[in-house]
C-alpha cells in the first residue's frame, strides 16, 4: 500500500508540477496548484426511519478510505422530507496527505473504470475557484465493498479541493495526475 500512495505523489512531483510551471509559467513551484483535501460524503435520507442503514454506510467509507467518517446532521427541520433538525442524515471523510494520493489513485485507476458504460468523468463539473465535485452512483465500484454484503445501493459525492485559481488550471492538474476526464 506505501508504495501505490507515493506513486501518485511522486507522478505530481516528477511529472505535474514541471507541465504545469511550463504551461501557465508560474515563477515558484509554491505557485503550481495543487490537491489540498478530498471530502467524500454520504447522504443517507433513510436514515430517520432506520438508524442502521447509517451505520452500514459509516462502514463502508471507512472499509473504503482507511479513515472514519464524521456523521452530519440536519441543519435544520424539513416537514416535507420527516426532517428534524440535529437528525443524523449522512456521514462524510475528509482525506489529507498519504490516504488522499491512495484513495484518489484507487479512484482514478481502480474504481471509475468498473463504473458499467463508462466514458470519463465530465469536464464541466468545477465550481469556478478550482474545485471538482464528482458525484458516483454506487458504492460498490470500490473494490473494498463486498456485493453480497450490501443491502442498499448508495452513491457518494467526491469532492477534490485544490489550491488552484481557475478551473483551467484545476483541470491541468487533475489531468496530469490521470483523472479520466471524457474525451
Amino acid at each position: 500500500m506505501a508504495n501505490n500512495s507515493t506513486r501518485l505523489k511522486s507522478l505530481y512531483k516528477e511529472t505535474v508540477v514541471p507541465a504545469l510551471i511550463k504551461e501557465y509559467g508560474y515563477t515558484s513551484v509554491m505557485q503550481t496548484p495543487k490537491i489540498e483535501k478530498v471530502v467524500i460524503n454520504i447522504g443517507v435520507g433513510d436514515a430517520t426511519k432506520n438508524s442502521k442503514l447509517l451505520e452500514e454506510s459509516v462502514r463502508e467509507l471507512t472499509a473504503i478510505t482507511g479513515q472514519k467518517p464524521v456523521i452530519t446532521k440536519a441543519k435544520k427541520s424539513i416537514a416535507t422530507f420527516k426532517l428534524r433538525e440535529g437528525a443524523e442524515i449522512g456521514c462524510k471523510v475528509t482525506l489529507r496527505g498519504e490516504r488522499m494520493y491512495e484513495f484518489l489513485d484507487k479512484l482514478f485507476n481502480i474504481s471509475l473504470p468498473r463504473v458499467r458504460d463508462f466514458r470519463g468523468v465530465s469536464k464541466t463539473a468545477f465550481d469556478g475557484k478550482g474545485n471538482y465535485t464528482l458525484g458516483v452512483k454506487e458504492q460498490i465500484i470500490f473494490p473494498e465493498i463486498n456485493y453480497d454484503e450490501v443491502n442498499v445501493v448508495r452513491g457518494m459525492d467526491v469532492v477534490i479541493v485544490t489550491t488552484a485559481n481557475t478551473n483551467k488550471e484545476a483541470y491541468s492538474l487533475l489531468e496530469g495526475l490521470g483523472m479520466p476526464f471524457e474525451k
